[in-house]
């Protein structure tokens, strides 16, 4: 490849990379298996720490397991908001807002890690920088996946709800004990356009 093709492919990856957009509505418009398995084949090629590759993807395609993680996701943000108090009737909306967004992607993908396969050691500190590690891997696999999603025409949402609830997702989805929720993308046709900015570079980069 020439110097002028490097040039042209940068370009491109950046252009791809700025007009990536968190949609968050979707067509009714099914996704092949094959176009879902292109992105997770593509998504594990992130850096990950010790190369121990700690991702793990929970794919859901059926409408009935979606709903199902909505509204146990949605009972438990209504149990959290409750408890501290919150107006009821935002609560609802809320509660609301999350289970139309869940539900309206005909394709939901929870990620997950695992630290089975990533180094111990008998110290809290270590421990802790260890599952840092991980899931920093695990969320540049998740990057790669969003920005594939997007080279391919279709639309996505990251969402870190299953942070807040990681056992209940785990026990509603049967996942295997050592899958840790991260958070979860949202996959599907657009049905919306967004737009966003950035802060300008200098205020959030300093060369020393």
């Amino acid at each position: 490849m020439t110097k002028e093709n490097d040039s042209l492919s940068a370009k491109a990856l950046a252009n791809l990379i700025k007009s990536r957009r968190s949609i968050r509505r979707y067509t009714a418009e099914s996704i092949p298996q094959e176009t879902i398995l292109r992105l997770l084949e593509t998504a594990v090629w992130a850096p990950s720490a010790h190369n121990r590759q700690p991702w793990r993807f929970a794919v859901l395609t059926q409408a009935t397991d979606i709903e199902r993680l909505a509204a146990t996701m949605g009972a438990r943000l209504r149990a959290d908001r409750t408890a501290d108090g919150d107006d009821p009737a935002e609560i609802e909306r809320d509660v609301a807002r999350s289970y139309a967004r869940l539900t309206g992607a005909p394709v939901v993908i929870i990620v997950c890690m695992s630290m089975t396969e990533m180094d111990h050691y008998p110290d809290p500190h270590r421990t802790r920088n260890e599952w840092i590690m991980a899931a920093q891997s695990t969320a540049m696999a998740a990057q790669n996946l969003l920005l594939l999603a997007h080279a391919e025409g279709l639309a996505a949402c990251w969402i870190c709800a299953p942070l807040f609830a990681p056992e209940l997702v785990r026990e509603t989805l049967a996942l295997p004990p050592d899958w840790e929720p991260q958070g979860l993308i949202t996959l599907g046709h657009p049905a919306e356009t967004r737009e966003k900015n950035r802060a300008p570079i200098d205020t959030k980069a300093k060369f020393l």
